[in-house]
């Protein structure tokens, strides 16, 4: 008798084998394009089993969503925070000291990996509020999380910073038999919308327009408005997670400590960040964190790069209110 896993594989591989597809950023897989956004092949399967298998059944549940790259370890860390003030003290013992942020939050497309009722009850089993992190655009989310009134908190990043933040990471993760991607072909594929999970242009725009229509449903951020004033969005994240601060948690610094706590580098510091492996990918943890500015893009493009990626993001975003700020 074939059980559902190996029916499921069978089912995957033929998806897998009827998609277009294209290389990635100096990974060892290839890029189809899955449901309208490109996806890493060795996600395919765990991409699609989470939408057919996950139950967002829980109103406290919690989706952390962002494109690759974009301040996901940050926004991981603060929801976390905010989410389980009343349970952790962010001065004493709490589970950031001594866990990875993406540990504490994991990506759904990771859930789904194994076994399928394993995975189904280790996520019913979880301690509420349950609060998962993903990448997968949000036409591609599953229905369960479209339609409970669990909350979607959203990050997106300039796509300038965004673009460096991403070509210096993948060049940093890659297995050493392959060869460094330069700047130029990346920047192609990027300006094209080939990254894992793009076009980065449609995944914003996802969450950006479902924020409008639903706001009690989607929080949408932006990375370079959370570094300005991080007080008053940690404000925000809260109340829209239905776990205000009150005034005498305000009174005591609790924000504050929060936002300590959480910052780039007090997790890059912390010795549970700086070595050990995570994930499927087996990647280095220390190379989750590399410098967490704004802005950085100054430093790496030339003006005829500036130049077409102005105009790509003028193009791609135009009419829909979405903008960003430039830092020059």
């Amino acid at each position: 008798m074939t059980s559902m896993g190996g029916i499921q594989e069978n089912e995957d591989e033929k998806l897998i084998l009827s998609l277009p597809k294209e290389k990635p950023w100096a990974q060892p897989y290839d890029l189809y394009l899955f449901q309208n956004f490109w996806c890493p092949g060795i996600h395919i399967q765990a991409v699609n089993r989470f939408q057919k298998y996950f139950e967002a059944v829980k109103d406290s549940d919690v989706v952390v969503a962002s494109f690759p790259k974009s301040g996901t370890i940050w926004i991981k860390a603060l929801t976390f925070s905010i989410a389980n003030h009343h349970r952790f003290s962010p001065l004493e013992n709490h589970p950031l000291l001594t866990t990875n942020p993406h540990e504490l939050v994991p990506f759904l497309e990771f859930s789904f990996g194994g076994n399928i009722q394993d995975q189904i009850l280790h996520l019913s089993n979880m301690t509420e509020p349950r609060i998962f992190g993903t990448h997968t655009p949000f036409t591609s989310l599953p229905k369960s999380i479209k339609e409970s009134n669990c909350k979607l908190v959203y990050i997106c990043r300039d796509p300038f910073d965004n673009f460096v933040s991403a070509w210096n990471y993948f060049n940093k993760v890659k297995p050493m038999s392959l060869p460094a991607l330069t700047m130029e072909e990346a920047f192609e594929k990027y300006c094209n919308g080939i990254m894992d999970y793009g076009p980065w242009w449609s995944h914003m725009l996802g969450y950006w327009n479902e924020s409008i229509a639903n706001p009690n449903k989607v929080l949408f951020l932006k990375y370079e408005d959370l570094k300005e004033d991080t007080h008053f969005h940690v404000k925000r994240i809260a109340k829209f997670l239905g776990c205000p601060f009150t005034q005498e948690e305000e009174s005591n610094g609790v924000i504050q400590s929060i936002i300590k706590l959480c910052s780039f580098e007090n997790m890059k510091s912390l010795e549970v960040n700086k070595s050990g492996k995570i994930g499927r990918g087996n990647i280095e943890k220390k190379d989750f964190f590399r410098k967490g500015e704004k802005g950085d893009w100054v430093n790496y493009f030339t003006p005829s790069m500036q130049e077409k990626l102005s105009a790509i993001v003028e193009e791609k975003l135009s009419g829909s209110g979405l903008s960003f700020k430039k830092c020059f």
